[in-house]
């Protein structure tokens, strides 16, 4: 555990994860195991937002564009672990598909949605009955008409690397270049 003055110093009196400048706390990454590197300075803004995800304001997220960057491998992990849960909105998947982590700041990373998927929520299934884990592929088969968009995800349209949500009916995945959720009964793992 790093001392709150090493931090203090480190970050400069700026939120390590969006720049402000004004009250800052020491923020423990969650699921860090026996790191001794998981501490980080922010304000109060993010960690309201990341302690309560339900008062998430997306756009002030953006920020993540530069702290992703650091050379701080906590900020690192924390940046992808936002951005992560910020994957439905396509500028975080962009930042996310541009950030590159070592295999075990990844590995530290994924730890928190590993936890979240060993908890005791229903799994997601697919239309014959299988389970369905985040960066599987799926088939559509049915015709889907897409919610906000004018075109129709056809039936046989493979659709890779999904994303899971919280509900266990739902899966986000990428169709004619666009985010959208798809109910989880109307696929097929491929």
């Amino acid at each position: 555990m790093t001392s709150e003055t090493e931090l203090q110093s480190r970050c400069g009196g700026k939120c390590e994860l969006c720049g402000a400048e004004g009250a800052l706390s020491v923020y423990d990454l969650p699921h860090s195991g026996d790191r001794t590197d998981s501490d980080i300075m922010i304000c109060a803004t993010c960690e309201g937002q990341i302690t309560a995800p339900d008062t998430m304001d997306v756009n002030h997220w953006r920020c993540l564009n530069d702290s992703m960057w650091s050379q701080v491998p906590a900020v690192q992990v924390m940046a992808y672990r936002m951005l992560k849960r910020l994957n439905g909105e396509s500028w975080a998947q962009d930042l996310l598909d541009m950030l590159y982590l070592e295999d075990d700041l990844k590995a530290w990373g994924d730890a928190e949605s590993l936890a979240a998927e060993s908890d005791d929520s229903a799994p997601t299934l697919d239309s014959n009955g299988t389970q369905l884990a985040a960066g599987d592929s799926v088939v559509i088969i049915k015709d889907l008409n897409v919610k906000g968009t004018s075109f129709v995800a056809k039936r046989g349209t493979a659709v890779r690397n999904i994303a899971l949500t919280n509900n266990p009916e739902h899966i986000e995945g990428r169709v004619n270049g666009t985010r959208i959720v798809i109910l989880s009964c109307y696929v097929k793992k491929s």
